[in-house]
Parts: C-alpha cells; sequence; structure tokens
C-alpha cells in the first residue's frame, strides 16, 4: 500500500513529528490536512500551518492549513468540515498535538495539568469522534496516537503523575478505539520514539542542545508512521509501538541516519525505561 490520494488529518502539524508525518505521506501524493494553532511566527517556536503546508506541497503532497485549537470542539469540528470540503473525506488522524509540563505535584499546578489533559487525552477523544464519520467511509482508515506505552512500574509515574496520566490516557484512549472499531475496519494504534527526537520541546524543556545532539531526527518517528499506516487496517490495530521496532520489523538494520549527530550517545525518551 502507499499513502497516495489518502487524506490525512494532523493535530499539531506545524512542526516536529507531526509535520514529519505528513511529509512522509507527501512523498507518496498524500492529501494532509495541517491542524494547528500558529499563524504567525513565534519567537521560540518554527513554523506555522502555513510554512508546515508549503513544505507539504513541495514535497509532493496537496496541504490544507486549518488554524484550530484542539482545546475547542467547535473549531476541531470546522476542521473537520474543511478537510472534508477540501479533499471529500478523511482516511487517516494523527493524534500528535501536545503540551509537556514535567515535573511532581507539587510543581505541576492546575492550569498546567488542564492544559496537558485538554490538549492531550481531551482532543484525542474529541477529534477522533468528530472524524469518525468519515474514518467509517475510507477503506484503509487509521488512528494514530502519538503516546507510550503503558508501564506501570515506570520510573515516570513517580518522577511526572501528571504528564504520566495525560500520555497514558491518550494510550488507553486509543486502544479504546480499537476495541471498538475493530469490527468497522478501523485501525488505532500508538506510536512512540526510542530516543528524545529533535523537536523544539527537546531543546526548550529537556535539555538544550546537548540533548539534541543525542536525539534522533523526527523523520525516525514519521518513516515508523508511514510503515503503519501503509498496513492493512483490520490487521493492525490495538498495539502501542515503539519507532524502531516498527523500522526494524520492516526491514531497516541501519538507523544511524536518523542521528543527529551520528556517534553521538542516544538519549532514551520519556517514558522509555
Amino acid at each position: 500500500m502507499s499513502l497516495a490520494g489518502k487524506t490525512l488529518f494532523i493535530s499539531g502539524a506545524s512542526r516536529g513529528i507531526g509535520l514529519a508525518i505528513g511529509l512522509r505521506a507527501a512523498r507518496d501524493g498524500a492529501n494532509v490536512v495541517v491542524v494547528a494553532k500558529t499563524v504567525e511566527p513565534h519567537p521560540k517556536l518554527p513554523g506555522t500551518i502555513y510554512t508546515a503546508a508549503a513544505e507539504i506541497e513541495a514535497a509532493g503532497g496537496k496541504a490544507l492549513a486549518v488554524q484550530c485549537d484542539v482545546r475547542d470542539e467547535a473549531q476541531i469540528a470546522q476542521a473537520v468540515g474543511a478537510a472534508v470540503e477540501r479533499f471529500g473525506g478523511i482516511d487517516v488522524v494523527v493524534n500528535n498535538a501536545s503540551a509537556i509540563r514535567l515535573g511532581g505535584t507539587a510543581q505541576v499546578d492546575a492550569k498546567a495539568f488542564d492544559l496537558m489533559t485538554a490538549i492531550g487525552p481531551r482532543a484525542t477523544y474529541l477529534v477522533t469522534r468528530a472524524a469518525l464519520p468519515y474514518l467509517e467511509k475510507s477503506p484503509n482508515a487509521h488512528i494514530l496516537t502519538l503516546s507510550p506505552p503503558i508501564a506501570l512500574k515506570s520510573k515516570w509515574i513517580a518522577g511526572a503523575p501528571a504528564y504520566t496520566f495525560k500520555k497514558y490516557g491518550m494510550t488507553l484512549l486509543t486502544l479504546g478505539f480499537a476495541a471498538e472499531f475493530r469490527a468497522r475496519g478501523i485501525a488505532a494504534n500508538a506510536l512512540w520514539p526510542k530516543t528524545t527526537i529533535a523537536t523544539a520541546a527537546v531543546q526548550n524543556l529537556l535539555g538544550g542542545d546537548a540533548m539534541i545532539r543525542s536525539s534522533r531526527t523526527p523523520a525516525v518517528v514519521a518513516d515508523a508512521a508511514y510503515e503503519i499506516l501503509c498496513r492493512e487496517a483490520r490487521s493492525c490495530t490495538g498495539n502501542t509501538f515503539i519507532d524502531e521496532d516498527v523500522l526494524r520489523t520492516a526491514g531497516v538494520t541501519d538507523l544511524s541516519g536518523y542521528a543527529v549527530e551520528p556517534g553521538t550517545p542516544l538519549t532514551d525518551d520519556i517514558f522509555v525505561d
């Protein structure tokens, strides 16, 4: 299979992993709906929905830039409506939008907790729900959520309970979608990177330039996502994938090309103990 002619609805697609997934799909000639809040350049964050759409079209796809705050159900409905009006349907939903606030219970206040859960599990639920009528019409529909396998003995449960709750909530919902939609032929899977990924969040919140040098590029997650989304939906659902495992299963034996700085020891990502 390929993603040629398929329509991907990607939240948080103006930069980082979301944009990388869109660019990989564009190489097949896919339609990519770039869903994010950023319409004006940000001093600390690269890209807007418009620059992302331009990159996707330059890579060979068709793009629709839609400003959307995924905390707002009405805006989600409008974004889904715009996607369907432009491309006729939706074949893939990628739940990528995220917010991160690390720290223990004393460090993460109610505002940060509400932001994370609204952009995380709540948005995952609302975006999937809004797109569901169109996924049901697709011959090979996929829901892909950027969230980790659930490991109840992970050190992150104690180290960052609020963020863990947010990310595990996204995974639990995705596993629920897989069970609920299995008979309808709609796949739902989660995907998480083995190593840290060179994104603005990693640079600004997790360790600066040193952490970036010990990371992989977003392309590693995008290539893994591509492998999942090209699989037959009825036989590939209910999984919590790690990116490098997906790529090795697909026959990729050398992952060194994904390193930001080849030869630098890689840092395991959050939730990969």
